[in-house]
């Protein structure tokens, strides 16, 4: 099978799963992607450039190969791609992989929303053959939030189109690689890590409004608080920088993957308070690499653990509620205490998450892309 990828926006997870599959995936690809800059630029001109590098191969004498299906992630254009690219291109059928949707994802007021971008996505996901969402809280609330939007138009409501797009959807997750086993706990009070993007929608507040009930209760602990920053960051972890800088093992952006990876093997407990998550890449990750997951029962979160059984489930997703967290985040500190071992509390939620395994998802990922390129067969 050979595998047209286009991808405007080559960075971060998107980058990570495209370069992760291919290294694992038993097709051929032919990969296309502009850097990753200046997101809403790419979601406008990406699917023009793009149509560009295609006809340039063809003109080299590199676009004779016979391409099965093309792969999209959802910041192109798909329609527009179709209406640019070289002509022969029209009839090759396409997934589009929804890593995030522009309808719902989070802005801090809704006047600062763009619905262009979530046009772009509807258009993208009426051209698609099929189309590939990484959580069913993604496709649901991309689905659910159509109506509304579309009845923002002044006429000509596209009738029906949700359904259409539900009918051609799935839910694939991405896969994340393996981790080192982890070693013998070194000696300390109980390791706390936060790990997301320093804005708004990952909620810091009420993490630290959590860690300064510790401070009062006179819990011992650690924090590692890692993540990628932005221009905008909110006050918030500059000062909690200053109020808990005797407690902090690590802090902001982890500069190699290793260095990552070691903050996961190292914490005992892994924490989200995120208001807006799509998957919950990390909280998969640092629950593979052993930690105890604390995690909002919310959004993608139940989803990453369905797997656990039902009565073990509430231990790991907590009630909307910052006393709940500093209830659960002192419990585990007391246990720690006396002897008994956080990471063996985790097993469930890593037997949970192992379908979540590269092992597992490349194979099911080359199957469902094969399933769309067999539908069809096309020359290019």
């Amino acid at each position: 099978m050979n595998v047209l990828a286009l991808e405007p926006y080559y960075g971060g997870s998107h980058k990570a799963f495209l370069d992760q599959w291919r290294a694992r995936s038993r097709h051929s690809w032919t990969v296309l992607t502009l850097p990753a800059h200046k997101w809403k630029w790419r979601m406008r001109h990406g699917a023009h450039a793009l149509a560009d590098e295609v006809a340039a191969l063809q003109e080299e004498g590199k676009g004779h190969r016979r391409w099965d299906v093309i792969f999209c992630s959802d910041m192109l254009n798909l329609a527009e791609f179709y209406g640019l690219a070289p002509v022969e291109l029209r009839a090759v059928p396409a997934v589009a992989y929804f890593h995030e949707n522009q309808l719902t994802y989070p802005v801090r007021s809704e006047t600062e929303r763009d619905y262009h971008f979530g046009y772009t996505n509807m258009t993208t996901a009426v051209a698609a053959r099929r189309v590939w969402f990484n959580s069913e809280f993604n496709r649901s609330s991309f689905l659910d939030a159509l109506p509304a939007f579309l009845k923002r138009m002044p006429d000509y409501y596209p009738e029906g189109v949700g359904e259409r797009i539900r009918a051609r959807s799935e839910i694939q997750h991405p896969g994340i690689e393996e981790l080192p086993t982890r070693g013998p706990r070194n000696p300390g009070p109980l390791r706390i890590l936060w790990a997301a993007r320093w804005e708004h929608d990952k909620n810091p507040e009420a993490f630290f409004d959590a860690i300064e009930a510790l401070e009062r209760a006179g819990v011992d602990y650690r924090i590692s608080v890692i993540g990628e920053q932005f221009r905008d960051c909110p006050p918030i972890f500059a000062q909690a920088h200053r109020d808990f800088a005797q407690r902090i093992d690590r802090w902001g952006y982890q500069q190699t993957r290793e260095e990552y990876v070691q903050a996961l093997l190292d914490a005992d407990v892994f924490v989200s308070t995120a208001t807006h998550e799509f998957f919950g890449l990390s909280a998969v990750e640092a629950i593979a690499a052993g930690a105890y997951p604390l995690l909002p029962n919310r959004l993608a979160y139940p989803e990453l653990l369905s797997d656990v059984p039902s009565a073990n489930l509430s231990d790991y997703l907590y009630p909307p509620g910052r006393a709940e967290l500093s209830t659960r985040l002192t419990s585990l500190a007391r246990r720690l205490d006396a002897g008994e071992s956080i990471s063996d509390f985790a097993a469930s939620a890593r037997r949970a998450i192992h379908p979540f395994l590269w092992t597992h998802r490349a194979p099911a990922l080359d199957d469902a892309i094969e399933a769309v390129g067999d539908a069809q067969t096309n020359v290019v």
